[in-house]
């Protein structure tokens, strides 16, 4: 089946940049103070907008998208720093689920990165659409490793935290909106995959190469997010197409 209306989102102008330019038929509103593009994008309707940086953007985003533009999938696209020891710059993270790291309920007796009172506090992203992001990985010779996306608040440029993450957590990426999106998506039954490429390693480096980097782990990021849209009409018998 054929997603009827995408949402293609990003935390920065640099991350959909490079959507907005694939983008036929492009009309614009604006939500909540956010910009949303509708159009078409390798034949898709779909709708793409910058979240902003952090998860409350990322997540009021994410429900307007579901709301007002009634997507039925979402693919987010954007860079993060590497905690998986694999990884180096423009390595791709393709999601297999989602957790806040920033979310500490501990003195209640719940484990950090568990939401109190919820049954759910890990966001798995959709089988079909991580498939075909690891297809397209293995087809343009990009290194990319599935696994979880830590999300929270803080910039992590610190190699101890960053190594205290990846042991509590077993996480292989940091970023700022990931686990919010997937929240959202799980909340409202749509499937959704967070696609990061790595801009920094997440230590005492991060401020140096952030900037050197950030266009060049968008645009990879990008390559793989145009495979998967080309290829989505194809996909049968999976979670949610």
């Amino acid at each position: 089946m054929r997603p009827k209306r995408l949402g293609l989102i990003g935390a920065m102008e640099e991350e959909v940049r490079l959507l907005l330019e694939e983008m036929k038929e492009k009309t614009e509103s604006v939500r909540a103070g956010i910009r949303f593009y509708e159009g078409l994008v390798q034949g898709h309707k779909a709708v793409v907008c910058t979240t902003g940086v952090g998860k409350v953007n990322a997540a009021v985003t994410t429900q307007i998208l579901i709301d007002r533009f009634g997507v039925d999938a979402v693919l987010f696209t954007g860079v993060a720093g590497a905690l998986h020891p694999e990884l180096e710059i423009g390595d791709l993270v393709i999601s297999s689920d989602c957790i806040q790291h920033d979310m500490d309920a501990s003195p209640l007796g719940y484990s950090p990165g568990m939401i109190p009172y919820q049954d759910n506090s890990v966001f798995a992203a959709d089988r079909a659409l991580i498939a075909l992001a690891e297809a397209a990985c293995r087809d343009s010779g990009v290194h990319a490793v599935t696994g979880r996306v830590l999300s929270g608040d803080r910039f992590i440029a610190d190699r101890k935290e960053a190594a205290a993450l990846r042991e509590q957590f077993a996480g292989c990426c940091a970023e700022m909106e990931g686990a919010s999106v997937a929240q959202v998506c799980s909340m409202n039954e749509v499937p959704f995959l967070i696609l990061r490429s790595m801009s920094d390693q997440a230590d005492g480096s991060a401020e140096m190469s952030y900037r050197e980097f950030t266009e060049l782990a968008s645009r990879r990021s990008h390559e793989i997010l145009m495979y998967i849209l080309k290829r989505l009409p194809n996909l049968s018998g999976t979670d949610a197409f």
